[in-house]
C-alpha cells in the first residue's frame, strides 16, 4: 500500500531567539495560503502533522482548517539544533556538520542524532497513517536529513538549494521510498534561505 508524505519547509517568518513560538512574517502568512491552495487544489490531503514549532504549525495550519481537522505535533519533525549558543560563522559550522556525520557543536545535535530522530518520527507515521496523504510541517535541514537516509544524493547542496517554503511528495511502498517529486515553483516567489545567520 502506498503512502504519500508531503513535507512542506515553513513560509518566512521574522528571526526571534524562540525558537518553539517564532510566528511566520506577514509575507509568510501569503506564502501557507499559497502552500494551502496547492496542496489542496493537487493533492487529496487526509492527514496534517507538523513540527511543534509555531512558523511550521502555521504553514499547513490552513490545510487543517480547511479538511476541518486538527495540526498533530510530532516533536521528531522539529528542526535540528545546531548549538545551544548563537555560532559566529553559520555558513562554516552548518558545512562541518554536513561534513562530519557525528561532529557536533557544544549541545548540539550531530547529522546522525538528528536524523535518527526524524527518520523514527516518520516510520511511525507511516505506520500509523498507511495508505493516507500526509501533510508534514517541518524545516529545511531535518527534512533533507530524513531524506538523506533514503538517498544520500540529497545533502548539503540539496539543502542549500531550497526554497522558502517549499513542498517535496515522497511516495513510500511500506516503509521503502518509492519516489520524490517538487511541488513547489520557484517563479512564485523570491527567497531568503537564512535569516540573521539562523537555520530557518
Amino acid at each position: 500500500m502506498r503512502t504519500n508524505v508531503y513535507f512542506v519547509r515553513h513560509a518566512h517568518s521574522e528571526y526571534t531567539p524562540d525558537e518553539l513560538g517564532r510566528p511566520l512574517s506577514k509575507r509568510g502568512i501569503q506564502e501557507a495560503e499559497r502552500v494551502t491552495e496547492e496542496l489542496l487544489k493537487q493533492e487529496n490531503i487526509s492527514v496534517v502533522l507538523s513540527s511543534p514549532y509555531k512558523r511550521a504549525i502555521e504553514t499547513v495550519a490552513g490545510i487543517a482548517g480547511a479538511l476541518g481537522t486538527e495540526v498533530i505535533p510530532i516533536d521528531g519533525f522539529r528542526e535540528r539544533l545546531l548549538s545551544v549558543q548563537p555560532v559566529t560563522d553559520f555558513s562554516a559550522a552548518i558545512k562541518k556538520v554536513w561534513e562530519d556525520h557525528t561532529f557536533s557543536l557544544e549541545g548540539g545535535e550531530s547529522n546522525k542524532d538528528a536524523q535518527k530522530r526524524g527518520v523514527d518520527a516518520l516510520i511511525h507515521v507511516l505506520d500509523t497513517y498507511s495508505g493516507e496523504n500526509i501533510a508534514v510541517g517541518t524545516h529545511g535541514n531535518i527534512m533533507v536529513l530524513i531524506m538523506n537516509h533514503f538517498n544520500n544524493d540529497y545533502g548539503f547542496e540539496f539543502w542549500n538549494n531550497l526554497d522558502m517554503p517549499d513542498i517535496f511528495k515522497l511516495t513510500f511502498d511500506g516503509l521503502k521510498l518509492a519516489g520524490v517529486q517538487r511541488l513547489w515553483n520557484r517563479d512564485w516567489q523570491s527567497i531568503d534561505l537564512r535569516k540573521n545567520g539562523q537555520l530557518e
